[in-house]
């Protein structure tokens, strides 16, 4: 097979310019080291991480300029002399932080984290190590693959990394973002009960298709954590809290939690500022985590998860080009999509 020398990526600059900072250019085709695999990307997805990256807001190390894009899904289409894992044919997706490949997260698998410290995904072509990439889950096309790499296993590591989720606990799960999407349907996946919050009627309906057991609309009932505590069984809170919100939501999802449970802090889309949390968390008897995304072990976890359990992620029903990648960061800061915003590879 002919190999192409140049292709089309997205360039991160620099920050201070917004997206401005995006820049869609020819580059060279990178070649492949004795180690690597060749990958002709065919599907990409956006996260909240890749909006704040160019903004200058994204709190973890950056190497700029990089290649953006944190998601990916492909073929593989050459080998390293060295590779023995793949072939070429071989339907992969790549590991996010390409270093953590099992057991915690230190701080050197925390500075490969693609898009952020290595070239990203938004190209048509990546090369990436060998243990760099898994299988891809066979019951999955290209695009609903690449929404995996970062919300799937940051749910998946939630629910399994620390206290292992068990049938007949429940998980509360805070809006319709893809991390909580991902939780949601793992954790009925598991057996469990969830209890999820949203913000209209319409959401809440669909989060009742997916298998919520109960929708707390947040914006009508400003004491939510201490609602769902009472949806519990003897009203001893919730195993599991899946915190995207921040200074907003952690007074409520601190209201929820059981004794011993844990609450495992993804996002921080109202702000910062603890306030009081740290104590009272002493009062609740929790455990807070952050959650960095998660191992290539879990990764491959997962994807016998979604295979066995036929999980297909909530895919935004607008589906952007590669071309078109800079309107889906657009149309996601402004919160136009439902779940994972995907985009489609040639």
């Amino acid at each position: 097979m002919s190999l192409p020398t140049s292709q089309k990526q997205w360039l991160i600059q620099g920050t201070g310019k917004g997206f401005d900072n995006l820049v869609f250019q020819d580059a060279p085709v990178p070649k492949v080291g004795d180690n690597d695999v060749l990958v002709k990307l065919h599907g990409a997805s956006i996260n909240y991480r890749d909006l704040l990256i160019p903004q200058g807001k994204y709190i973890f190390p950056l190497r700029l300029p990089v290649v953006a894009g944190s998601d990916g899904a492909g073929e593989v289409v050459a080998v390293g002399s060295s590779v023995t894992k793949w072939k070429a044919g071989d339907r992969v997706l790549t590991l996010f932080n390409q270093g953590h490949q099992a057991g915690p997260v230190d701080v050197a698998a925390s500075q490969t984290g693609l898009g952020g410290c290595i070239d990203g995904t938004l190209r048509q072509y990546g090369v990436f190590s060998q243990e760099g990439v898994v299988r891809m889950p066979r019951n999955l096309d290209f695009v609903e693959a690449a929404a995996l790499t970062c919300a799937a296993l940051t749910s998946w590591n939630a629910l399994y990394g620390l206290r292992r989720l068990k049938q007949g606990e429940t998980v509360l799960v805070q809006g319709t973002g893809g991390v909580s999407l991902f939780a949601l349907q793992f954790a009925k996946a598991a057996g469990a009960t969830v209890i999820a919050t949203t913000s209209s009627a319409k959401k809440a309906e669909i989060l009742k298709k997916l298998g919520a057991d109960h929708v707390i609309n947040y914006r009508e009932d400003a004491n939510w954590g201490e609602t769902a505590r009472k949806l519990t069984p003897k009203g001893e809170g919730v195993e599991h809290v899946i915190e995207v919100g921040g200074e907003g939501t952690m007074t409520q999802s601190l209201r929820a939690i059981k004794m011993e449970g844990v609450i495992s802090i993804i996002g921080l889309l109202s702000g910062t500022n603890p306030k009081d949390n740290i104590m009272e968390t002493l009062s609740r008897l929790c455990t807070i985590r952050g959650v960095y995304v998660g191992s290539k072990e879990q990764l491959v976890e997962m994807v016998k998860a979604m295979e066995d359990h036929d999980i297909h992620p909530v895919v935004d029903e607008k589906v952007f080009t590669l071309e078109t990648a800079k309107e889906a960061y657009e149309y996601m800061w402004a919160q136009k999509h439902f779940g994972k915003v995907g985009i489609k590879i040639e």
